[in-house]
């Protein structure tokens, strides 16, 4: 493979950031990846472990020379550290993002980028529920969606760039604008996400079974709504509070697709609900189809290179 990017600038060192570090040394996309962390602790594990080549104390000091500028912070700090780093980019360089929600982003980091950089903001639709630098893996986005949501304007051959190196990394390209983006992804992640969080925080409330019995007899359902609802609390706080339009127009469809079955489980109507059921079945068809997931009876959750992560 191609170096795409003579120098790559991690900010914030997480799953995802620490994936992309692996996964352009192992393919030869970088020849140079910088990092930084706002925990000292998370930039003394990067550090030992060797996940970037050096990682500073400041962004600053780690975007200084980047051609490829990588924010991996949550929502809410993209703002700061956009500030922070807009004096000392290079010009040329390209600033892209891995944040869930798009619209929020461009508001938070385009004011203060310079004329002389391209601003292309990023989703990977990938991860675990697990998080800090020893998370990543390589293979993390093999097959998935990297969705691109480049402001109008933006230079076509830097796009082209950035899209060689996520394609580079395994992940299938696609590009969309960012409202649209941002309404997709609450159908797809960030709804599902809330509802997995409110259906544990159902099960810790109820006073008539223990907690270890919700443990000990989690069936399949629950024990993969748990698995959801383990995810990074400060991220996912952020995208609620920044795709809240989109967030809140999906749950209330949901709400009203609910009350729908309520009243058909309420009516005894097994006609409803077996037609109900067998349409939405044909998603989970689809989603295998489309290569985002496997019909195994774990789903495809085996460990992960060196036991790190799961699908």
């Amino acid at each position: 493979m191609t170096v795409v990017y003579q120098r790559v600038a991690l900010i914030g060192l997480g799953l995802i950031a620490s994936s992309m570090a692996h996964a352009m040394r192992q393919f030869g996309l970088a020849a140079d990846i910088t990092g930084h962390a706002k925990s000292a602790e998370t930039r003394a594990i990067a550090a030992q472990i060797g996940l970037c080549d050096r990682v500073f104390d400041t962004a600053a000091e780690a975007v200084a020379g980047a051609d490829l500028v990588v924010l991996c912070v949550p929502i809410g700090a993209m703002a700061a550290i956009a500030a922070e780093i807009a004096p000392h980019l290079a010009a040329g360089a390209t600033v892209t993002d891995v944040g869930s929600v798009k619209g929020a982003v461009v508001d938070a980091v385009r004011p203060h980028m310079p004329q002389h950089v391209h601003f292309i903001p990023g989703h990977p639709i990938a991860g675990t529920e697990h998080s800090g630098p020893r998370s990543g893996f390589a293979t993390l986005f093999q097959n998935r969606w990297w969705l691109l949501t480049p402001p109008e304007g933006a230079d076509p051959v830097a796009i082209a760039r950035l899209r060689a190196l996520c394609e580079g990394m395994g992940a299938n390209v696609d590009e969309m604008d960012a409202a649209h983006h941002d309404l997709v992804l609450a159908v797809t992640s960030h709804t599902p996400h809330l509802i997995a969080y409110t259906m544990v925080g159902v099960a810790e409330h109820m006073r008539r079974v223990s907690n270890s019995e919700v443990i000990k007899y989690s069936a399949g359902g629950f024990r993969d709504l748990t698995r959801i609802a383990a995810s990074d609390p400060v991220m996912w706080r952020d995208v609620f509070l920044n795709n809240k339009d989109a967030v809140l127009d999906i749950l209330g469809r949901f709400t009203e697709e609910l009350f729908v079955l309520q009243r058909a489980i309420r009516m005894e109507d097994g006609e409803h609900l077996h037609a109900y059921f067998t349409r939405t079945r044909a998603i989970r068809r689809g989603i295998i189809e489309a290569g985002q997931d496997t019909s195994a009876p774990d789903f495809g959750r085996v460990a992960r290179v060196e036991g790190k992560g799961t699908a």
